[in-house]
């Protein structure tokens, strides 16, 4: 095709379409999967205080703690969109596909962290909403912003985000903080390392081709083992000293105890492990310590229910 002047002109190939963000795609940015645990416990902290709350308040308070989680995981993949598209198990979240824009993303965090936290305050009390915003905070600028890419403690402090849901749930009833809070904050404090360290240790190059100094990154496979079992050995008179408190009891206790020993044994064989032996099985130890922490902490605070209905049975 030749233009008025006799140049030949070539006709400019069609830009690929933009991938179109879905529903489902801003539903992905909340991150449901971590805010089904941060409602779960959150509910349980809620529901164990000695004070009753009211359905309506209950609901309410859980729906803007579970948005407040959901605005931090935005918050959190908006930041974090460059290593995600270069990790397996995160690249294809929709901000690094392509599917929702970073400042979509950073729009969405903003403006449901705004909103949690003041209808938490209006519908419950502000203890319970200034807890919210400081964990908002805490997960979005300690933690992703500042401590992921700088130091292998990343998950040890960071972890204190994700501890905060029951006791937020608790102050939510009671509108204050006390042992019982403490305690099943510092039972989820002192599981998230084991956790996530046993999932780094078979997601075996995802954090060190993103450059996240993961303990298994800056210190070697070895040690984190080692941290592995440590924390587990630490993590153990935590979860048998909430059974101690008014809110614990027989059923907790028993459960505790059974877990505890269950998970000990996963650390300790994770701990004894050859790396190259582990190699050849692809790692299925890690898999298999990974998958308990998931029922080691869903157990622990289904037990706690369990024993707040039977207080209640009790009392009728």
């Amino acid at each position: 095709m030749s233009d008025l002047t006799g140049h030949t002109q070539t006709a400019a190939a069609p830009l690929a379409p933009e991938p179109e963000a879905r529903f489902g795609d801003y539903v992905l940015l909340l991150k449901p999967r971590v805010m089904s645990l941060v409602v779960f416990t959150a509910l349980v902290g809620l529901l164990v205080a000695p004070v009753p709350v009211d359905p309506f308040i209950g609901f309410t308070s859980i729906l803007f703690i579970a948005l407040g989680g959901g605005a931090s995981g935005a918050l959190n993949m908006w930041y974090d969109a460059d290593i995600d598209a270069v990790m397996r198990r995160t690249r294809g979240r929709p901000v690094p596909a392509g599917r929702v824009a970073p400042e979509e993303a950073l729009g969405v965090g903003l403006g449901l962290s705004a909103l949690s936290v003041v209808m938490l305050g209006l519908a419950a009390n502000w203890v319970a909403a200034g807890l919210l915003a400081f964990t908002i905070f805490f997960y979005a600028v300690v933690y992703t912003m500042w401590l992921k890419r700088r130091t292998p403690q990343n998950i040890v402090i960071g972890g204190a985000a994700g501890a905060f849901p029951p006791m937020i749930g608790w102050a939510a009833a009671t509108g204050s903080v006390s042992l019982e809070a403490v305690l099943m904050f510092a039972l989820i404090f002192m599981w998230t390392p084991p956790h996530f360290w046993a999932l780094a240790l078979f997601m075996k190059s995802d954090y060190h081709e993103a450059k996240v100094p993961m303990l298994t990154v800056t210190h070697g496979r070895r040690e984190t083992r080692r941290q592995v079992l440590i924390y587990t050995l630490l993590l153990v008179p935590v979860s048998i000293g909430l059974g101690l408190t008014p809110i614990g009891g027989p059923v907790y206790l028993a459960a505790a105890i059974v877990l505890n020993l269950l998970f000990l044994s996963g650390a300790w064989a994770i701990w004894r492990r050859d790396e190259d032996a582990a190699g050849r099985d692809d790692y299925a130890v890690e898999r298999r310590v990974f998958r308990l922490s998931l029922v080691y902490l869903f157990l622990h605070f289904a037990a706690l229910l369990a024993e707040a209905a039977l207080r209640l049975g009790g009392g009728a």
